[in-house]
């Protein structure tokens, strides 16, 4: 499953525009009924957090208008793709107890560590992925 939406462009620092924040929820959306679809909805949960972290960094650092996401299972792996057209490397943050956002790549490595599997970026830095183990097809554990 591909999704591939336009966003606007901003200065960086710019607040997202409500209609890029609705797309997040979209894509939270579409990748549930397809793990729906796939018998897979025991990962439901991890998976749209997974996809809400990196749609929404891809939407809120990307300085280019179009973001694409990918969900598909490869070799018994569920792997989540998101491309943006910036070509900065997202690193993980650290930042104070105190701080209201910033631990988003945090949570895709404990998410996916906790299943097993990964995640990086891509050599160009344009996209971000994460890939977890999934059980045998046609097995739903919820």
């Amino acid at each position: 499953m591909t999704g591939c939406f336009e966003i606007s462009p901003r200065d960086a620092g710019e607040d997202i525009p409500d209609q890029d924040a609705q797309r997040i929820s979209q894509m939270r959306h579409l990748a549930k009924e397809r793990l729906v679809c796939w018998r897979l909805s025991a990962l439901a949960g991890d998976v749209t957090l997974l996809v809400s972290e990196l749609v929404t960094n891809g939407v809120k650092h990307s300085c280019g208008t179009q973001i694409t996401m990918t969900l598909r299972i490869d070799d018994c792996e569920l792997r989540l793709e998101v491309r943006d057209e910036t070509s900065q490397e997202p690193q993980i943050q650290h930042p104070d107890d105190d701080a209201e956002s910033g631990r988003g790549l945090q949570l895709v490595e404990w998410i996916t560590q906790q299943h097993g599997g990964s995640w990086g970026v891509s050599s160009d830095g344009t996209s971000t992925w994460c890939s977890i183990p999934v059980p045998s097809p046609g097995v739903d554990g919820g």
